[in-house]
């Protein structure tokens, strides 16, 4: 059984967030199926559990479980359990979620990843209450209230034939949609204070000092693509580096993987040449491999070349060619590259070009 802490509040004060708020109150408190959609990080689960302690089913159990984290049959059995026997390895009867939230609220997460029969036995669960356990043949009755949520547009896969229809239609009694941080524009610094003072407690500062404009702007101009736990992560990931409850934060790290250094993907040229080329080892045992015939040719050099001046020499090009066609401006430049804001300032001083760019300005 889940037990409502009381760090899992839900903060926030923008319309868009409070109009959802709103929406739980009201129908909390019927015994209907309720569909939870939002992107990633946008706290479905808080308001799952919303939805279950205003219900008149508070005091009763909360049972959650992912749908992605099983596999087609492990899900099944999880859901509406099994009988001894069932399977290789069910040596006693199991009782699934359904059955052990009885009376209460079953949360189920990352929907859209169930199978057809999965979803065809959901289906007789919230119209008659009842199901048969894997390799059972009695029907077992529950009084389940089924809260789900999904990251999915449900109606398309419904059209694409993914989604059972009328499933969709008896889960859809009524739909919360979730709005995105970048949607909740005012609510991101009363966020990201909540985050930061219980990261400074956890790490036994005195007090915390605050974010800098600097760092408020940042804050602010980013799209969040993770929501509120990307919020979160960033904000204690910032406070935790300052290292000193007494120093403001001014530096925002919203990419801890961002470094000059970071190893770079294979291109699929480059994976398909060094298979030929282990291939053709394995082939011809004692030979060295040929290089393959998917690699970039070489130029036809009849000068003697210093490779990584070459190189260098044309990232310097590329990076000034850049800069002009985005007007000097540091963000647009890395956009225009494919790179981090990070990534290009440390271009850019290993090449000494920083002179005369703008990193500030949009």
């Amino acid at each position: 059984m889940s037990q409502f802490r009381p760090t899992d509040n839900l903060i926030g004060q923008s319309n868009s967030f409070v109009d959802v708020l709103e929406h739980v109150s009201q129908v909390a408190p019927l015994n209907k199926p309720i569909l939870i959609i939002g992107e990633r990080g946008t706290g479905k689960e808080l308001i799952a559990q919303r939805c279950h302690f205003l219900s008149q089913r508070w005091d009763q159990k909360y049972i959650t479980l992912n749908c992605a984290s099983l596999n087609d049959n492990l899900l099944e059995s999880e859901l509406f359990g099994h009988e001894a026997g069932a399977f290789t390895g069910a040596s006693k009867r199991h009782e699934g979620r359904f059955e052990r939230a009885d009376n209460g609220s079953l949360f189920l997460d990352e929907l859209a990843n169930t199978s057809m029969l999965v979803q065809e036995k959901l289906l007789r669960v919230i119209e008659y209450g009842e199901f048969e356990r894997v390799g059972g043949s009695r029907p077992v009755k529950v009084d389940t209230r089924l809260i789900a949520a999904t990251n999915e547009d449900l109606p398309s896969l419904a059209r694409q034939g993914k989604f059972r229809h009328d499933l969709l239609d008896r889960l859809a009694f009524d739909v919360i949609t979730l709005p995105p941080l970048r949607e909740r524009r005012e609510d991101i610094m009363v966020l990201a204070e909540h985050f930061a003072i219980a990261m400074a407690r956890e790490l036994q500062y005195e007090l915390f000092s605050g974010f800098t404009e600097k760092a408020k702007r940042l804050l602010l101009d980013y799209h969040w693509p993770g929501n509120v736990r990307e919020l979160k992560n960033v904000v204690e990931r910032s406070v935790y580096r300052v290292g000193n409850g007494h120093i403001p934060v001014s530096e925002i790290v919203l990419d801890p993987f961002d470094s000059p250094f970071r190893p770079k993907p294979s291109t699929p040229a480059e994976t398909r040449a060094v298979d030929t080329q282990q291939h053709t080892a394995q082939d011809s045992p004692g030979m060295a491999a040929e290089p393959s015939s998917t690699t970039a040719a070489a130029p036809d050099v009849t000068e003697p070349l210093d490779l990584k001046q070459a190189s260098q020499n044309f990232e310097i090009k590329l990076l000034q060619d850049a800069l002009k066609h985005c007007q000097f401006n540091q963000k647009k430049t890395a956009k225009h590259l494919g790179l981090t804001y990070h990534q290009l300032r440390g271009y850019l001083k290993k090449y000494q070009l920083l002179e005369g760019t703008n990193g500030d300005n949009d």
